[in-house]
């Protein structure tokens, strides 16, 4: 007989035998899932907030700060320069006007409506052609504000998470009582986290002069970008950092992103090892249970191989059953839950919402292979090497 015959008899018997093991294997299962849940859930805020930023970039949407700034909240730009920037070639005209919005970025305290503590959330100054540089945004009801006034608006996410700020309330910040007079949303971009409002009335209500924090410009195309840059950097008169929209936001999820898996990771280990010894006891049980069976199969003249075999595609099999059943509790528990977190670029709150995505599902599966691997090796080598006397003796 081959030795691929004898794995797939002695599997075949081996899996044939579960039922009458099924309440260890529920408890490998259950363990194994429980670690890929958690884990998969953990990763899915990466996902939410790192499609939340990826939705908001383009490679045709430039954002210009002071050199030397990495986010909005340390940049500071002059009226002259968002003109000089306006102006740059490879700037969309539009009727003879640059689609451009010079803009300023401040934090308000708003409380959660879920446990009415303070949040930052961030209250953005934008010009006329803001709307046209967020390539989906749409006003959800109420309408947009009347610029020159104390009107704002607020995106979608913002007004689900935090407290006053429906159409027909009033947020009080600075010395101004912002109306909300409608909100907006942009198909799931960070734009959805803020409130908006005339930039040169924020101006007026934070004592800011004519000074803005950013300048964002619509390019003719994503190749137009090295033009832009060459014309702004050897300006003299300018002394500014450029990104395109995409690389922006992608630096700033990446503090974020790098926490969550060094956090999900660590806990995936620590749950984990219990998994795997919850794993190896279920496969010592089964061992032990069939010590007078193996040392027959090895008396007849089958190998060690396939009894290590069997093992472990039995304990591959619950992996298999854990990962994918974690997964599924990770999907129907995390997947669209709305939150929002810290942006540790600007220190204020994005909404967003888990994201579990095939990927995390894939990652979460082959977590669960190898736990479940690691929990039938030693218990599998066990076995092969169980001297056939002492397995014959066995009661």
């Amino acid at each position: 007989m081959s030795r691929l015959t004898q794995i797939a008899s002695v599997t075949a018997m081996n899996l044939r035998s579960l039922p009458e093991r099924k309440g260890p294997s529920i408890v490998a299962i259950v363990g194994i899932a429980g670690v890929v849940a958690v884990l998969t859930g953990i990763l899915s805020i990466r996902e939410g907030f790192r499609a939340v930023l990826d939705l908001s970039g383009r490679d045709d949407v430039a954002i210009v700060l002071r050199g030397g700034a990495t986010a909005e909240m340390s940049s500071g730009l002059t009226l002259e320069d968002t003109r000089l920037i306006a102006d740059a070639p490879g700037v969309v005209l539009e009727g003879g006007e640059p689609v451009a919005s010079a803009e300023l970025y401040v934090i308000v305290d708003v409380p959660l409506v879920t446990t009415g503590t303070p949040a930052n959330v961030p209250l953005r100054g934008v010009g006329p052609y803001a709307a046209d540089l967020r390539q989906d945004f749409q006003i959800e009801s109420g309408r947009m504000f009347t610029p020159g006034t104390s009107e704002a608006i607020v995106g979608s996410g913002a007004s689900r998470r935090f407290a006053g700020l429906q159409v027909g309330d009033t947020l009080r910040s600075g010395n101004v009582a912002w109306d909300i007079v409608g909100t907006f949303t942009d198909d799931g971009s960070v734009a959805e986290s803020e409130i908006w409002t005339d930039a040169v009335v924020l101006q007026g209500a934070y004592n800011r002069g004519a000074t803005f924090q950013s300048a964002r410009v619509m390019l003719t195309s994503a190749g137009a970008v090295g033009e832009f840059v060459d014309a702004l950097t050897t300006d003299p008169r300018l002394n500014v950092r450029v990104y395109t929209e995409r690389d922006y936001y992608v630096e700033q999820s990446s503090t974020l992103v790098l926490l969550v898996d060094i956090l999900g990771q660590t806990i995936a280990v620590f749950m984990g090892l219990a998994a795997v010894f919850g794993a190896l006891n279920t496969m010592y049980s089964a061992v032990s249970g069939r010590t007078r069976e193996i040392a027959t199969l090895l008396a007849l003249g089958f190998g060690a191989l396939p009894v290590v075999a069997s093992v472990l595609v039995e304990a591959l099999l619950l992996g298999a059953l854990g990962g994918v059943l974690g997964s599924l509790i990770a999907y129907v528990g995390f997947n669209g839950m709305q939150a929002s977190t810290i942006n540790f670029a600007s220190f204020s709150q994005v909404t967003f919402a888990f994201l579990v995505t095939p990927g995390l599902v894939l990652q979460g599966v082959l977590y669960a292979l190898v736990l479940g691997f690691i929990g039938g090796l030693l218990p599998g080598v066990r076995a092969a090497r169980l001297p056939i006397v002492v397995g014959l003796r066995a009661t």
